[in-house]
């Protein structure tokens, strides 16, 4: 089946980015927790998983330029690591305009494809260490489940070591 119903939890622009990749199926696998899933924390709450298979879409500025960066929910992003892997003189964490403006979602509901506009993505090879991860799926209340390499193809997204590691 490759339709989304009308009384799916889904956000309607991802709806629409499931359909336009063949994954209409994938509406049907969300889940909807009224309590929240804003956090990593929360989501792996909710859905009763390892905090390290909820996978983050994190919007960063990269000298201005919009990038989208996944990683698992148990880490943090290296900025230097992105930096350098984007070859950028300077990396920040996107502003919440920024974010709202580039994806058309509010940070907490930010999912890893479906944007309103294309960014380069990059996603932490960590990602890859789960059967299966939960992502936002577009609202605070509602995530996906997926098998990361899916994830990573469907978001076009070149795999990197961004990952914020112990000691300098």
């Amino acid at each position: 089946m490759n339709t989304v119903d009308d009384t799916s939890p889904v956000h309607p622009r991802f709806a629409a980015a499931l359909l336009e990749r063949g994954l209409g199926e994938v509406a049907g696998r969300v889940r909807r927790f009224p309590e929240g899933a804003r956090t990593a924390v929360e989501a792996a709450a909710a859905v009763g998983c390892e905090l390290s298979q909820i996978c983050k879409s994190l919007i960063f500025a990269a000298d201005g330029v919009p990038v989208l960066v996944l990683m698992d929910g148990a880490s943090r992003v290296d900025v230097e690591k992105v930096r350098a892997e984007l070859g950028a003189g300077k990396v920040t964490r996107a502003k919440a305009d920024v974010v709202r403006e580039t994806t058309g979602y509010a940070i907490g509901a930010v999912p890893p494809f479906g944007h309103r506009e294309r960014t380069r993505v990059l996603a932490d090879r960590s990602l890859l260490a789960h059967d299966t991860v939960w992502a936002a799926a577009g609202t605070p209340h509602t995530v996906f489940p997926m098998a990361p390499a899916e994830l990573v193809a469907v978001a076009g997204a070149e795999l990197v070591d961004v990952r914020e590691t112990g000691g300098a």
